[in-house]
């Protein structure tokens, strides 16, 4: 039995055990303990958030992948959630074709950047087929084609001391900003895709850019890219609570 399987199973324990026996805010504390507290932790659903949280990051801690499936499964009429930005700025952008759209990468990175479409195209692309689960019924399969965050993260040298990596879309937009932790910003599906179904991404699915996270319910794969910035802590972006979601009823982690 490795070290970090026993860990693991301790900890899960621990937390079942301090639920069940002393009570959620027992439990609470004991992930707290080991740095398992979502920013949406406060609050009446805020123990609830946590220990539906600490639990998935002890028991996915190994990278575990999403389903992924073949080409026969891919959804003949895949729904949009919403339309693109109706900004002058971005309707001009849509009109080139986004050549001159510029992702910006910031925060605790040793090299910010400005990427265009094109750099991130000239990176090793990567391709999956899998569920955008949606909890209000947008669901749906499709090809999705793009750069694995984790490959734009390392190129701009992520500091230690990083710990969320904000995602925003362009002003003017319906599509709330969110943040991911480290485990998933480096987990390999996940995905700045630039490309969908063989084709590039149409507008309606985010284009220029979007993310995807298969691991999660769709809200958290924004889409609409402009700028992705690496910090220690989210307790001064918006509300505090590391995503637009929350103040709507929506959970920081919605792991699947």
């Amino acid at each position: 039995m490795t070290t970090r399987f026993t860990r693991r199973r301790l900890i899960t324990t621990g937390l079942a055990a301090a639920a069940g026996v002393s009570g959620l805010a027992a439990a609470a504390r004991l992930a707290d303990r080991y740095g398992l507290i979502p920013p949406d932790s406060g609050g009446i659903y805020g123990v609830g958030e946590t220990l539906t949280y600490a639990a998935q990051r002890i028991l996915m801690s190994g990278h575990s992948l999403a389903r992924e499936f073949g080409r026969s499964d891919i959804s003949k009429h895949p729904i949009v959630n919403g339309g693109p930005p109706e900004t002058d700025a971005y309707q001009r952008l849509l009109a080139g074709k986004f050549s001159d759209c510029r992702l910006q990468v910031d925060g605790l990175v040793a090299r910010p950047s400005s990427l265009s479409l094109g750099d991130l195209m000239r990176l090793p692309s990567r391709t999956q087929i899998t569920h955008q689960a949606c909890e209000e019924g947008w669901s749906f399969i499709a090809e999705w084609t793009g750069v694995a965050l984790s490959d734009v993260l390392g190129l701009a040298g992520v500091s230690t001391r990083a710990k969320y990596v904000m995602i925003f879309p362009f002003e003017g937009t319906k599509i709330m900003w969110d943040s991911l932790d480290m485990p998933d910003a480096f987990h390999p599906q996940t995905l700045l895709a630039y490309g969908m179904n063989g084709v590039e991404l149409p507008p309606g699915h985010g284009a220029p850019v979007r993310l995807r996270m298969p691991r999660q319910l769709g809200y958290k794969s924004v889409k609409y890219l402009s700028r992705i910035s690496v910090v220690e802590s989210v307790k001064d972006v918006g509300e505090g609570l590391g995503a637009s979601g929350p103040q709507f009823g929506y959970s920081w982690y919605a792991g699947i």
